[in-house]
């Protein structure tokens, strides 16, 4: 039997009962996140400022209300399914993605001080869900790293 603390069972309780209730792969967990974004497409979020510039420590510990980071931890499944918080450094290792992947996806320097949930969302089911074959599929997933 797991116990688990009263917090965490509240969060369970509130979970999308939709999905089920297992350790999801990273494939699944970005396709949630890229769900939730697409709810509300042009919802403008907060981009974080020269995260290439930070050490890796300050990088991080780096978060923003209303980021990308911040609706994918405002989702009761995904807390539910191990997400921390809305941290920069949670992020990176919740959905197994590198600094150079998750600085493309999140960074002042490419989109300004806030980007477009809609063009979030497209840019990772894009690039980190879409699963294309070949040898342009190969290419795109190599540029995009």
């Amino acid at each position: 039997m797991k116990h688990l603390a009263l917090e965490q069972l509240q969060v369970l309780d509130r979970t999308d009962p939709d999905y089920p209730r297992h350790a999801l792969s990273r494939t699944e967990r970005l396709e949630r996140w890229v769900e939730l974004l697409e709810r509300n497409p042009g919802q403008r979020l907060t981009t974080f400022y020269q995260t290439e510039f930070q050490t890796a420590e300050t990088r991080d510990a780096m978060r923003a209300d209303g980021s990308a980071l911040a609706v994918a931890f405002d989702d009761s499944y995904l807390r539910a399914s191990g997400l921390a918080n809305d941290s920069y450094g949670e992020a990176k290792r919740f959905f197994e993605l590198t600094d150079s992947q998750l600085h493309r996806m999140v960074c002042y320097c490419h989109f300004g001080a806030n980007v477009s949930a809609g063009t979030t969302a497209r840019y990772v089911r894009r690039f980190y869900v879409a699963k294309e074959k070949g040898m342009m599929g190969w290419l795109r997933q190599l540029l995009a790293m």
